[in-house]
């Protein structure tokens, strides 16, 4: 059907696209259907959402359905995006803990996933959830709660889209609040390296956008919480303070991002780097993106930069965040702390190609792992390796779906690798 990921690199194999607009319709739909697979916000780069049969899209299905005064939860459609229940939420005076760096992502396709913000306390977006509805390879609805049965929402919520159609999720919430967003330019390397708990840990979120060729990071984005604005922050770490507005991707309009200089805003307009209503990121991309254990950040940064120079005409921008420990068993987190190497390279497969095997390698003393929905090289055997859990994931996926109506290449390969 000639249909593409939002960033073009990827055309899907699907031979339909269904978009029902109830719980019904979705069950009718898997019993009717050989092969099929949820379809989100198109935000992955890899095949994980593509399927030889029907995708399946849940945009009708993006409402807040619900609040529990008593529990603080939202429960809201399966295919609600993040920027719409971050504004439901506001209004509600809520808010969530934390949001990736693009708020027009999916909510359920994020956690299924693994996807994060930036944090060194703060779990991926997987953490939030406390219960979903699952439509299974039966057509049967199936609703885990955190209360019910925990580690089976741990087994599930990062499911990579293996077991079903997720048509509804509830997710923990907490009072909102403001952030302000300050941006420093230039932070050497070297204190980087040295301090480098100090750095991710001096706000809510920080992150670290980097080429990697030189003796200093381009920029770092720390985004801090307040009650009221505050006075201009001076130098951070060896890193000056930028003096207007900017935008993490070299070259883009700073309209594009959220408001930085230290003003404070709501915490949904400066947690995601871009804004709502402007194109995200650079547009005609790749994502790669690999976890290593928090204790080996420092060594993460001194096995990156002898590949600056190689990766300088491939490489849009390369971002270091932070992620606390969770409980999803999928989740690279799932074994502790971790630090993040994300990587956006031009539309240029075989450059991209040519420079995952390098990254890899490098990161490969590390244990690195790679993120769910962006491209590597790894083969599913050293995938699976690191994933204690895989193969008792493998068993949960035949009794969610026992025909493999949801099966497609990209998880036929991790479980069977798994087995």
């Amino acid at each position: 059907m000639g249909r593409t990921n939002w960033a073009g690199n990827l055309t899907y194999g699907a031979e339909a696209l269904a978009a029902p607009r109830s719980v019904e319709e979705v069950q009718d739909l898997v019993r009717g259907t050989a092969r099929l697979k949820a379809l989100g916000s198109r935000h992955s780069f890899n095949g994980v959402a593509d399927t030889s049969g029907t995708q399946v899209s849940l945009a009708a299905m993006d409402r807040v359905t619900g609040f529990d005064a008593a529990t603080g939860r939202v429960t809201a459609g399966g295919g609600i995006l993040h920027a719409t229940l971050a504004e439901a939420l506001q209004r509600e005076g809520r808010a969530l803990s934390n949001l990736a760096s693009l708020p027009h992502i999916s909510v359920v396709g994020a956690a299924a996933t693994a996807t994060h913000g930036s944090g060194s306390r703060i779990g991926g977006l997987a953490a939030q959830v406390a219960g979903l509805q699952i439509v299974d390879g039966t057509g049967r609805l199936r609703e885990i709660t955190r209360a019910g049965d925990s580690d089976l929402l741990d087994a599930i919520v990062v499911g990579i889209g293996a077991l079903g159609i997720v048509t509804q999720v509830t997710l923990d919430t907490e009072p909102t609040y403001d952030i302000r967003q300050d941006v420093f330019e230039d932070l050497p390397f070297a204190r980087l390296e040295a301090e480098f708990d100090a750095i991710m840990g001096a706000g809510h979120s920080v992150s670290v956008f980097t080429e990697w060729a030189g003796e200093s990071a381009r920029q770092v984005w720390v985004k801090s919480r307040t009650r009221g604005e505050l006075a201009p922050r001076g130098p951070f770490h060896g890193a000056r303070p930028a003096r207007c507005d900017t935008n993490p991707v070299p070259g883009a309009p700073a309209v594009n991002a959220t408001p930085q200089m230290g003003v404070p805003g709501p915490w949904h307009e400066r947690l995601p780097h871009f804004r709502m209503g402007f194109a995200p990121s650079s547009g005609e991309e790749i994502q790669a993106e690999y976890f290593v254990a928090r204790e080996d950040s420092a060594a993460m940064i001194a096995a990156l930069r002898p590949l600056g120079h190689e990766m300088r005409d491939a490489l849009v921008s390369s971002e270091i965040r932070t992620v606390a420990a969770d409980e999803p068993w999928l989740s690279p987190a799932a074994r502790g702390d971790r630090t993040c190497a994300h990587f956006t390279f031009r539309r240029d497969a075989a450059a991209v190609a040519r420079l995952l095997p390098r990254i890899e390698d490098a990161l490969a003393p590390l244990g690195a792992v790679p993120h769910w929905g962006k491209v590597t090289a790894m083969p599913p055997e050293r995938i699976a390796a690191l994933f204690p859990r895989l193969r008792d994931f493998r068993e949960i996926v035949r009794d969610f779906d026992p025909e493999g109506k949801f099966a497609n290449a990209f998880t036929r390969r991790l479980l069977e690798a798994a087995a």
